[in-house]
C-alpha cells in the first residue's frame, strides 16, 4: 500500500482490545492512531487506563503507552482521527448496535468483534478463507444506512472457528448433522488465571449464549449471497455443548458429523491438506500460508503445543475415525483471541481493504 490507513480500537482496554493493539503496532497496511474505551478511561493515557490490567503475553507497545484514550461518549471526535475502527467493546447488545450504527453513519466503517450485529440481515459475518464473497452485502447495507463509505462488518463467534473451517472443505459431501462439544479457554471470557483462580483444576459446563451461537452462526457463514441478505445454509442441523476449561489460550472442539454422501477418510484428509483460500491468493498480510493442518498423532492437537500454529491464525485437526452413531468424528483446535477474535478481525479488515471497501477518508 502507498500509505497506511488510519485505524482505531474501541474497547482498547479489554483483553481482545489489547490483542488488537499488539497486532496493529507494526502492521504493514494499518496505522493505529486512536484508542477508545468507556468514559471512565477517557482523558487518561493508555498506560494509565490499563494500569495493572495488561493481560497479553507480549509487552505493551511503546507507541500506545502515551496515547490519550477517547470515551465512547465522544465518538464523533474519535471518528475524526481514523479511516475505520475495530470494535471490541463490553456493553449491552442494544447499546453496541446503536454505537456501531452511529459510527457507520459518521462514515467510519466498523469491523466488529462483538455479536450484536451478527444477525443484522445486511451485515456480513466473515471468515476470509471461507465466505469472502459475503462482503458484497456491504453495498446493500450502505444503501439502507444512507452512507457513502460507512458500514459494519463482523467476525463470527470464536468457538465456531475451530470446527467450521474443518467442515467447510467437506460441504459438497452433503453435511447433514453435526454434534460438537467445545472446550473453551478462559481468555474467551477476558480472563487470566491471576484474576480467575477458581478456574484452576476446574471446568464450568455452561457459557451463556455460546451454544446458541455455535448452532446458528455456521449456517450464516455457509449461506449464500442473496442481494440484501444471506440465505442460511439449509439441511444442516448442529447440536452444540460448550464448556469453559482451565486453558489460557486455545479452543478445542470434538466434532461428530453425518454426510449425505459419506467420503472416505483419505478423501477428508486430502481436502484438509490441500485447502486453498482466497486470503492467501490476495496476499493478505495476516493470512496463514496453510490454513488447515492435520496431525496423524493421536495426542494432538494440544493448546499448549498447537494454538500458535501459523502465528495463531491456523486451525489444527486430528483423530479422524469412524463413529458408531454419526459417520465420523475428529477434533480441532484454534487460537481463540487470535484466529477467533482480534486476528480474525484484522484479517477481515485486510480482505475489505483488498476489495476496496476500506479506503482513506
Amino acid at each position: 500500500m502507498e500509505s497506511k490507513l488510519k485505524v482505531g480500537v474501541i474497547g482498547a482496554t479489554g483483553y481482545v482490545g489489547q490483542r488488537f493493539i499488539t497486532l496493529l503496532a507494526d502492521h504493514p497496511w494499518f496505522e493505529l492512531t486512536a484508542l477508545c474505551a468507556s468514559p471512565r478511561s477517557a482523558g487518561k493515557t493508555y498506560e494509565e487506563a490499563v494500569a495493572g490490567r495488561w493481560k497479553i503475553d507480549l509487552p505493551m507497545p511503546e507507541k500506545v503507552k502515551n496515547m490519550i484514550v477517547y470515551g465512547t461518549d465522544n465518538i464523533e471526535e474519535y471518528c475524526s482521527k481514523i479511516d475505520f475502527t475495530f470494535c471490541a467493546v463490553d456493553m449491552k447488545k442494544d447499546e453496541i448496535r446503536e454505537l456501531e450504527e452511529k459510527i457507520a453513519k459518521l462514515e467510519t466503517p466498523v469491523v466488529s468483534n462483538n455479536s450484536a450485529n451478527r444477525w443484522t440481515e445486511d451485515v456480513p459475518m466473515i471468515i476470509p478463507e471461507i465466505n469472502a464473497d459475503h462482503a458484497q452485502l456491504i453495498e446493500a447495507q450502505k444503501a439502507r444506512l444512507g452512507t457513502k463509505r460507512g458500514f459494519i462488518a463482523v467476525k463470527p463467534n470464536c468457538s465456531i472457528q475451530s470446527y467450521v473451517p474443518a467442515l467447510t472443505p467437506l460441504l459438497d459431501f452433503g453435511v447433514r448433522k453435526i454434534s460438537v462439544c467445545t472446550y473453551q479457554a478462559i481468555s474467551g471470557a477476558g480472563k487470566t488465571f491471576a484474576d480467575w483462580p477458581e478456574m484452576e483444576h476446574n471446568i464450568i459446563p455452561f457459557i451463556g449464549g455460546e451454544e446458541e451461537k455455535s448452532e446458528k452462526e455456521p449456517l450464516k457463514v455457509w449461506g449464500s449471497f442473496a442481494g440484501d441478505h444471506i440465505e442460511l445454509a439449509k439441511d444442516i442441523v448442529i447440536s452444540a455443548q460448550c464448556y469453559r476449561v482451565p486453558v489460557q489460550e486455545g479452543h478445542t472442539a470434538a466434532v461428530s458429523v453425518e454426510f449425505e454422501k459419506k467420503p472416505s477418510i483419505d478423501e477428508m484428509i486430502s481436502r484438509w491438506k490441500n485447502f486453498e483460500s482466497e486470503a492467501v491468493k490476495l496476499g493478505l498480510p495476516s493470512a496463514p500460508a496453510k490454513f488447515l493442518q492435520y496431525f496423524d498423532e493421536d495426542n494432538r492437537p494440544q493448546p499448549k503445543l498447537d494454538a500458535m500454529y501459523e502465528g495463531g491464525m491456523g486451525v489444527s485437526i486430528a483423530r479422524l475415525r469412524e463413529d458408531n452413531i454419526f459417520d465420523y468424528k475428529f477434533c480441532c483446535l484454534s487460537h481463540n483471541t487470535l484466529r477467533g477474535a482480534a486476528g480474525g478481525g484484522v484479517l477481515t479488515a485486510e480482505l475489505l481493504t483488498a476489495k476496496g471497501y476500506l479506503t482513506a477518508k
